[in-house]
């Protein structure tokens, strides 16, 4: 097993993201698609969507359930707001199927997950539609994770390039283990996941990893990142939502999902880490104050022009 390579500022500057011309418009910038949200937790929908601009998407569509809808709609002014077919349960039903073809035959990168409620035929739609998407970065995350418990194989060959962040609750169950074994080794089972899924894979946690699953047994030199920034504040409700955003907002920029997904989870982690400064605690702060730390951050360590 190779050791991890320390996620820095100083990584991240010889590893650029893209950047777009001052002339370019917002279709340079790329559009990314959301899918996510219920009536029960529109919001986490929500902090994925503003999260993606945050990172610098030029375009913004959110599939969401019907009951969902308005209250994304009218909180995120910048997207085109689309509602699905749900169930009775308020689940995304198997006949939102065409319609996410449709919508994603369009977009650069794709989120799904953020807020969805756990439906069996939601799964299974879920792991059709994986299928089919072209080769385009796909963040697969919270309940969209259980797309996995139907034919995975399938989606682990399809042409998507997919990026997977569970928690260790998840990455238990899809590993078939104790969520203290995931706990106690996050770095084998998470290269064990990448490797069953072909995926970019993001082990959360105190310490954090970044798993380039494609790469692993390739010549690349750093398919392993350790991530030793952020603060026990993130663990807080639509955290990882957000996380997820900011990642699809740079995959869609044009990033890798490697690189998109490194710069996320270092931007995620330092957002809470200065939010941590601001309250003087870890303690407190709120998922959607991660929001506007940002820009900023990310900015910082883009590169200057000579000009």
């Amino acid at each position: 097993m190779r050791d991890p390579v320390e996620l820095t500022p100083q990584w991240l500057r010889r590893h650029p993201l893209p950047q777009p011309s001052q002339d370019g418009d917002k279709d340079e910038r790329g559009r990314v698609l959301i899918v996510g949200g219920a009536g029960e937790m529109p919001g986490a929908a929500l902090l994925s969507a503003v999260a993606a601009l945050r990172a610098g998407a030029g375009k913004l569509q959110i599939a969401t359930p019907t009951s969902a809808a308005p209250m994304v709609a009218g909180a995120v002014p910048e997207a085109r707001v689309v509602s699905l077919p749900e169930t009775r349960a308020g689940a995304l039903s198997s006949s939102a199927l065409d319609r996410l073809t449709q919508m994603s035959e369009r977009a650069d990168a794709v989120v799904v997950g953020p807020g969805l409620l756990d439906g069996i035929g939601m799964a299974r739609m879920l792991a059709q539609w994986l299928t089919t998407l072209p080769a385009i970065p796909v963040v697969i995350d919270a309940a969209a994770l259980s797309a996995f418990d139907h034919n995975p194989d399938a989606i682990a060959a399809a042409p998507a390039l997919r990026i997977v962040t569970p928690h260790a609750g998840e990455a238990a169950r899809l590993l078939g283990c104790e969520r203290s074994d995931v706990v106690a080794r996050p770095v084998e089972l998470g290269i064990e996941l990448a490797r069953r899924f072909n995926a970019v894979c993001v082990m959360k946690g105190g310490t954090g990893y970044v798993i380039d699953g494609p790469s692993l047994d390739g010549a690349k030199a750093e398919p392993l990142l350790v991530n030793r920034y952020g603060n026990v504040g993130l663990a807080t409700s639509g955290s990882g939502d957000m996380l997820s955003g900011i990642v699809g907002g740079l995959a869609a920029r044009g990033a890798s999902p490697f690189l998109a997904t490194a710069w996320g989870v270092y931007l995620h982690a330092v957002a809470g880490d200065a939010l941590a400064a601001r309250f003087k605690g870890p303690l407190g702060f709120l998922a959607r104050e991660l929001l506007d730390e940002v820009p900023a951050l990310m900015n910082a360590l883009a590169p200057r022009s000579s000009g």
